[in-house]
């Protein structure tokens, strides 16, 4: 497809406007009364969004019969990936100074923390397994199984995000609708296709 270089510089430039948009509003004191709430909270949605977006690949490409997403769901969870390690630095560093004895306080009594910095954990071997070497390495149905966890990042990443709000949870309901969809497309998919074995692909 010659068009795909344009599409993933294309794809890859627009990955990088949350995170333009974070230092414009910084610079231009755009960040509101209480900057580190405002960057915690959009990494962590645009984390939930790449998230998301990653889990959407499968079904558009199997829906639209068109080949050329399945080549930029790699970037897409790089990307989630990249959000979620500013999320986590903007609390270690920012929200406790490094206090390692606060944060481990928090993750043991404040349950989305703990699930939030659960589902990060699980994040990390997606991403360190994320190239093609590491595929071969592993082999393809290992790599496989190991990247089902993306399943359990997803969900724990919406419970955090709806146990941080407590009280108005439109957000983090609507997440959770598009995640029960995607998953949910799964399971048709398993249950009413041919197509050999449910979360094969994600």
């Amino acid at each position: 497809m010659k068009l795909l270089p344009v599409l993933r510089v294309s794809a890859f430039l627009a990955c990088l406007i949350p995170l333009a948009r974070l230092l414009w509003l910084g610079f231009h004191d755009g960040l509101g009364a209480n900057p580190i709430e405002f960057i915690t909270r959009s990494t962590g949605t645009w984390t939930l969004t790449f998230l998301l977006a990653t889990l959407a690949i499968t079904p558009l490409r199997r829906l639209s019969g068109w080949p050329w997403p399945i080549r930029l769901r790699r970037m897409l969870g790089l990307f989630a990936f990249f959000y979620a390690c500013l999320h986590f630095t903007t609390y270690i560093w920012l929200d406790q100074f490094f206090d390692l004895s606060g944060i481990y306080r928090d993750i043991l009594k404040r349950p989305f923390i703990t699930i939030g910095f659960s589902s990060f954990l699980l994040l990390i071997p997606l991403a360190a397994t994320s190239t093609q070497a590491m595929m071969r390495r592993l082999g393809g149905r290992n790599w496989q199984r190991l990247h089902r966890l993306v399943y359990l990042v997803a969900i724990g990443g919406v419970v955090h995000y709806w146990w941080l709000v407590k009280k108005d949870v439109t957000q983090p309901a609507i997440y959770a609708a598009v995640l029960a969809l995607l998953l949910g497309y799964r399971l048709w998919f398993h249950f009413f296709s041919s197509s050999p074995l449910f979360f094969r692909k994600r």
